[in-house]
């Protein structure tokens, strides 16, 4: 085996350090009742199962190119609100034409959708919540004298408010953020701008993430070693990889 003595760590945020599902999950609870979605939901569950199964599906297409960002604002909010019935026709009044390929939605609708939107992402930003071992893991590689480049596909307003939040922020070198970059992980374009802009070479840097294609798949293919944090089980790695973990404290083994 080659041992590479690595200088520079790119790292995933959300769901590899931040515990993005765990603390949306929170926050989607709190943007139902803010709004009062009660009394067009007789059971909280339908929609928030609609939610997570939209929110997932756009994210990837997001991360493919496929839709824009203001698209998956308005889209991960309007298709489990419009589950209800109520709400369903509320969407489509005075609705007198729409782009081909979108769903019909009223002008007042989609800013409601917006609102809703930016209440929940100001509820997530609020908190604190971090993946199991995140906090001893960053001061590690910090004494260890890495170089830490967090690497995300996250909204900028939003992800520097998490950082923050969760009191990471000040272990990071560079935060680099897809819609800064103009390309989204698993672009190899991406990978190219977190090397220009952290002044990292790929023989000597290593990609942590929890996701595989957008995170593993994606360092790969642009010539980086990885470590595949593997917490979904459902998700396996479906090619090899440089290490794989379950926990973010294996990682100081290999580090």
């Amino acid at each position: 085996m080659i041992i590479v003595n690595y200088t520079d760590i790119f790292l995933d945020f959300d769901d590899t350090l931040y515990d993005t599902h765990g603390n949306a999950v929170i926050a989607l609870a709190e943007t139902f009742e803010h709004f009062q979605l009660g009394q067009y939901f007789d059971d909280p569950e339908v929609f928030y199962d609609d939610y997570w199964k939209t929110n997932i599906d756009l994210w990837g297409r997001y991360s493919k190119g496929e839709i824009t960002r203001d698209y998956l604002i308005v889209e991960r909010f309007r298709h489990p609100l419009c589950v209800s019935e109520t709400l369903r026709a509320k969407s489509e009044e005075g609705i007198t034409e729409y782009p081909e390929g979108e769903h019909p939605i009223s002008d007042a609708f989609r800013d409601y959708c917006l609102q809703v939107s930016d209440v929940f992402l100001d509820y997530c930003a609020t908190k604190p919540g971090v993946i199991d071992g995140a906090h001893e893991l960053m001061d590690y590689l910090k004494q260890k004298g890495y170089r830490l480049h967090m690497t995300s596909n996250g909204f900028h307003e939003v992800q520097y408010k998490k950082l923050r939040s969760c009191g990471l922020q000040d272990h990071f070198d560079t935060v680099i953020l897809s819609e800064d970059a103009g390309v989204n992980k698993p672009s190899p374009l991406f990978f190219d701008y977190a090397l220009k802009q952290s002044g990292a070479q790929k023989e000597t840097t290593i990609m942590i993430g929890d996701n595989f294609q957008t995170d593993i798949l994606g360092a790969k293919n642009a010539g980086l070693d990885t470590i595949f944090f593997n917490r979904w089980p459902e998700y396996p790695a479906t090619e090899p990889v440089t290490h794989e973990v379950t926990s973010l404290k294996e990682i100081m083994n290999i580090l």
